[in-house]
Order: C-alpha cells, then structure tokens, then sequence
C-alpha cells in the first residue's frame, strides 16, 4: 500500500460520524449512604455498548480514576460487573473503552467434582459452600443440604483441598492394610480438609437437614427435603461472580406427581452471602415453601431470629475439639411470612431442628429470592452479634442499592 492511500485512509477514518466511532464512556456510581460501600456494581451491559456505539460482546478496559485497569465481568443474564469501592455519600467514576484487558486475578470460581460422588463446590474469598450430586444420592448416603467450608485467606483453596484430600486416601488405607496405623493417621491428620491446616476446612454438619440455606416445600408444616441434584449448568464462573443453574428430581406433592424444584444460586467476590432464586413446576395450588439453616444438638440456644433474618452460631462437627463457631444465616430482603426456629422434642442424627423462614402460599411459577451465607470465628467474624451487624448492614445494603449511570 502507498504512503498516499494510507493517509487517504487516515483521513477517512477520522471523518467517520461520531457514532460510527468508538467512545470512551463514563460509569458514576453514587452512594448517598454515609457509611462506605465496597461491592459488586450492575451496568446494563446492552446499553454499555450503545454508548460505546460498538458491537455488543467486543472487548473493552475498564480503568479508575487514576487510570488502572479494574477487574470486570459480563454476566450470562447481561450485566457487567464492576467491584466498586464509594466513599460515604460519594461517587466513584470509572472510564470503559475499547481494548484488550489485562488478566486479572479470579476472586471467585466453582466446577463440579465427580471425583468426589459429583459434589458441586464454589467459593469466593472469603468462605466456600458445596452440594451434593446423583452420584451420592445414589449411594443411599442421606445428605440433603448445602454444605459450608470455611477459610480464612483470601485464597481460592477448594480445588487444592479435595486434590490433597482424595490423592491420598488409597495411601491411607495401603498403610492401614500393612499394620501401620500410626502412619497411617498421621497421614490422614496431615492430609484430611476435615482439620484446619492455616487456611480453613470443612466441619460444618448437614446430613439430613437444610445446612445451610437449601430450600424445601412443606407439608402439614414438616419441610420435604430435596435430595441431590439431577442437572446443573454453570452460567457464571469468575472472576467476581459465579452461578450455576440446578435441577432436581421429581416429588409427589398433594396429589401433584411431577413437582420439579429449579434453582439460579450466585456468589459475588467480597460477600459472606449467596443469591438464592426457586421456583417449582408441576404445582396445581399453593403451598408453603422454607429455607433456613439447620440447628444442631449441642447448642441450641446460638439462635437469632430476625424479622427479615434467621441467624445461628454452629458448634461445628466436634465442639470441644474445634473451639470455634460457624456463623450461618438465611436472608430476605424481599419479605417473609414468618421466622421462627422449630426445634425437635427429641433430636436425632445429631440434629435438633432448624432456624427457618416459612414463605406461605407459594404460588406456582413465582420465584422465591432470598439469601444465604456463613462466616467464620477465626476468619473474618468473631462473635454472632458481629454476624448479627453484618446481615443487617448486607440487608440494608440490598435495600438501598448504590445509583450506576452511564454518561
């Protein structure tokens, strides 16, 4: 090409309409609360790029206002997400061009392990949750619930946790079979993610309970507990959101015979709590639909029952052992018929009865959204009134959503 067909070109290029030329654009995000804000922002990301005047899903970077490049990332549902920290009735700006972005560091991830009876497991950094899949359903094992594993680093950790713990399980029982058993526990003591190695672990009873937040339909006011899941789909996986999209078998329920529970769970980078969404198909009238966190033996007293809240300080697996609490909770923001803490006369499987939330007359189709989330007395809370403070600030925070334009 000539050096007069590339300036005739050059020329052309800068003679284009405006909006036929990308754009810097400016995001303003407000807090009008007088108390700091440090969370995930939505920008609908559809009118992002009609801004940009740019066709939709091409890259772009996201700086500060001191011109760093910030992580970010679209959502499957269309969003972009931008971890946004506000001053106390402040705003923050951030500039979004066109261009390669750098790699960023992953805040928060999940995959399936079917290494590990198909568990479905993910964390942020702060705490880690997991379910369970068809392959433990199929073993007859009773665990129903949602799991906790808590940690105190920022570190994503999971991965590493099942690799060391299932790696070394044939070794394990190899020094077992040849009598050497004080080997072989000291294997196990040095390998297991059921003891704290410095970054956390997992000791947080479920079996058949809730755990902490699965929803469950209800019966002549006794919960129906969903088994495993049958289907999952992994919609959002880092590096500041992570959702999965679950399905789950079919019960029989007041003569409906093709109930089919759906859930849309979501963890944000930061954030102690999940988003749960549920809803049901094959109902033909209302019913009662609850979650809560399930309320183990021996304590029974570490509960909070808030209007908007269900709270309570777990023992863990081994109380005198541990030392420690597990701080669980579920949340709605949106409203809730009734809280309360419904605990057995006499408890069995370890298992006293559940802190709940009961949604009355459930119609079917509607979506249930509420929250559910953990901390942990050696990692980032310390007693259950600072859990207490913490789900009423994240509540609040809810209700009071910081204002994102686009300009």
């Amino acid at each position: 090409m000539t050096k007069t067909k590339i300036l005739i070109g050059l020329l052309t290029l800068c003679t284009l309409p405006v909006n036929l030329r990308a754009a810097d654009v400016k995001i303003v995000i407000t807090n009008t609360e007088r108390q700091q804000r440090q969370e995930l922002a939505e920008v609908d990301a559809a009118d992002l790029y009609e801004h940009l005047g740019v066709s939709y899903g091409t890259p772009v970077i996201v700086k500060n206002s001191l011109g760093q490049q910030v992580p970010y990332q679209f959502t499957y549902n269309g969003l972009l997400l931008i971890d946004a920290s506000v001053r106390p009735c402040g705003e923050a700006v951030y500039t979004v061009s066109t261009g390669q972005p750098e790699a960023f560091k992953t805040y928060v991830t999940g995959k399936q392990y079917p290494e590990r009876v198909d568990d479905i497991a993910w964390e942020n950094d702060r705490t880690a949750y997991r379910l369970y899949g068809p392959a433990l359903q199929r073993s007859g094992e009773r665990a129903f619930g949602i799991d906790v594993w808590v940690k105190n680093t920022p570190d994503l950790e999971v991965e590493k946790r099942y690799k060391t713990e299932l790696s070394n399980h044939a070794k394990i029982q190899q020094l077992l079979q040849e009598g050497k058993t004080d080997e072989a526990k000291a294997m196990e003591i040095a390998t297991t993610y059921h003891f704290d190695h410095g970054y956390g672990l997992d000791c947080y009873k479920v079996g058949p309970s809730l755990g902490c937040g699965a929803p469950a339909l209800m019966q002549d006011g006794q919960l129906i507990l969903p088994y495993c899941y049958k289907d999952y789909r992994i919609l959002d996986n880092g590096p500041l959101r992570f959702t999965v999209e679950l399905t789950y078998n079919p019960v029989e329920l007041n003569g409906d015979k093709n109930v089919v529970e759906h859930r849309i769970l979501s963890l944000d980078k930061g954030s102690n709590f999940n988003k749960m969404t549920v809803w049901y198909e094959g109902l033909s009238q209302s019913v009662d639909v609850a979650t809560g966190v399930v309320v183990h033996e021996e304590d029974t007293q570490s509960i909070a029952i808030g209007r908007d809240y269900v709270a309570y300080a777990d023992p863990t697996d081994n109380p005198a052992a541990q030392n420690f609490q597990i701080y669980v909770a579920a949340l709605f923001p949106n409203g809730i018929s009734e809280t309360k803490a419904l605990l057995n006369g006499q408890p069995a499987n370890g298992i006293a009865g559940h802190a709940m939330g009961i949604m009355k007359d459930y119609q079917p189709g509607d979506r249930f959204v509420y929250y559910f989330g953990s901390a942990w007395s050696k990692g980032d809370v310390r007693t259950l009134d600072e859990w207490k403070m913490r789900i009423e600030h994240f509540i609040h925070a809810l209700q009071s959503k910081m204002e994102v334009k686009i300009q």
